[in-house]
């Protein structure tokens, strides 16, 4: 079995931590308004750019920026600038399907992956993209089958990318799904003047609708009143089935996911490509990343259309159906940096012996304890309330911005 890459999506620097600490290869995220998450994030900045590139290159993950939007005349000023800035400041790579985009990271000799908005389902659309490209993301939508296929043509044909290297395959291991083929969608922009491939997408597939007979006035019954909205992709449990189709980039959707997602998916998925392999690759272990996954947003899990099925699996409520939810609980005061120590304020709620707490932070991520591990006003104590200062070992230095939040079954 070849390396697999893990490749882990930041939506804000809290994220990126997260995702370097559970053992990301790489990270993917957009800047401005030109990435297909710019409304459910607040994207980075181009400024941000040369943070991120140094923060990355220290810990050795590689950085891929999304430009994956379509793209109008008025938008070519800012492409150039956030290209020039990519140039600038190392990013190893730009995701897009569209051609502009695609042209100019050619003539500034930018690596460029190609999206999966280009709708890639095939060996020869490959091949087409392979002057420009060392990495094509397929459709969401072939089947492990069809994934085979196109890595094994390659390999057979010898299918090289821009830079001479063999060509790779990219797919999404894990996340949510669109109702729409590669999430080319006219639904958000109908409903709400919001264009889904702006990423300004409203969800109006995630909510309940009617069925009705305009013509007899009778409504239609259905099982699932979300019929528009799918379950999110997990493939944990069929990962050894997704190493075999000859894919060498797996990737975790979510960079308008918070943080502790992040952390949670994506350690669970460097996990379970490690056992693979070291081969210990179990159902056991995947019961226990999958009970893990459970406890972080989710609209319910199956493996999406790669072990061959026509329809997907709605989902049977709105919103996530998470087994265990945040509570805010306070924000970060002080940080002693001498005997590390990090002090957080409880502005509102209380806490007793046994609960179970996740503080996220700029500086690394997400981090869990328990509330027996920290002392309340400079004492051990058995309960907190609010008011009260909390203080506790802690290895990253945290700021006023980070927050503290209980977790409790959902």
């Amino acid at each position: 079995m070849n390396k697999i890459e893990l490749l882990a999506p930041a939506g804000s620097f809290e994220s990126l931590m997260a995702a370097i600490h559970a053992g990301a290869d790489a990270v993917y995220f957009g800047v401005a308004q030109l990435n297909m998450r710019a409304k459910s994030i607040n994207s980075f900045k181009v400024e941000d750019l040369e943070e991120i590139g140094a923060i990355c290159r220290a810990h050795r993950v590689r950085t891929c920026l999304t430009l994956n939007t379509v793209m109008y005349d008025y938008d070519m000023q800012l492409i150039r600038t956030i290209l020039n800035a990519v140039k600038e400041h190392g990013i190893d790579a730009v995701i897009a399907s569209d051609f502009a985009v695609i042209e100019m990271c050619r003539s500034m000799n930018i690596p460029l992956h190609i999206s999966t908005q280009a709708n890639v389902s095939n060996v020869e659309a490959a091949k087409f993209f392979a002057p420009f490209s060392d990495v094509i993301v397929l459709a969401r939508e072939l089947t492990l089958q069809q994934v085979k296929a196109i890595t094994s043509a390659i390999e057979r044909e010898d299918v090289r990318g821009v830079s001479g290297q063999r060509l790779r395959i990219e797919i999404f291991a894990h996340g949510a799904l669109c109702m729409a083929v590669s999430g080319k969608c006219y639904l958000s922009l109908h409903e709400q003047n919001a264009s889904a491939n702006r990423g300004a997408c409203t969800q109006n597939c995630r909510r309940p609708y009617k069925v009705v007979d305009l013509e007899t006035g009778n409504e239609l019954e259905i099982d699932n009143e979300y019929i528009m909205s799918p379950k999110d992709l997990c493939t944990i449990d069929i990962l050894d089935q997704v190493a075999a189709s000859g894919a060498e980039i797996i990737k975790i959707e979510g960079r308008g996911k918070s943080a502790d997602y992040v952390y949670t998916v994506t350690s669970c998925y460097r996990e379970a490509l490690q056992a693979l392999e070291d081969g210990t690759y179990d159902e056991e272990k995947v019961r226990e990343w999958m009970s893990r996954l459970e406890t972080v947003y989710n609209r319910g899990f199956w493996e999406g259309y790669y072990l061959g099925r026509k329809l997907g699996e709605w989902t049977k409520n709105p919103g996530s159906a998470a087994s265990e939810r945040k509570i805010y609980i306070g924000k970060g005061t002080n940080f002693f940096s001498k005997i590390n120590v990090a002090e957080f304020e409880i502005e509102t709620g209380k806490l007793k012996s046994g609960d179970k707490l996740l503080v996220m932070g700029r500086n690394f991520g997400v981090h869990e304890l328990n509330f027996d591990d920290v002392r309340v006003n400079g004492v051990a104590a058995g309960e907190a309330k609010r008011g009260d200062m909390l203080t506790f070992p802690m290895e990253y230095k945290t700021t006023g911005t980070d927050k503290l939040y209980k977790l409790v079954p959902a």
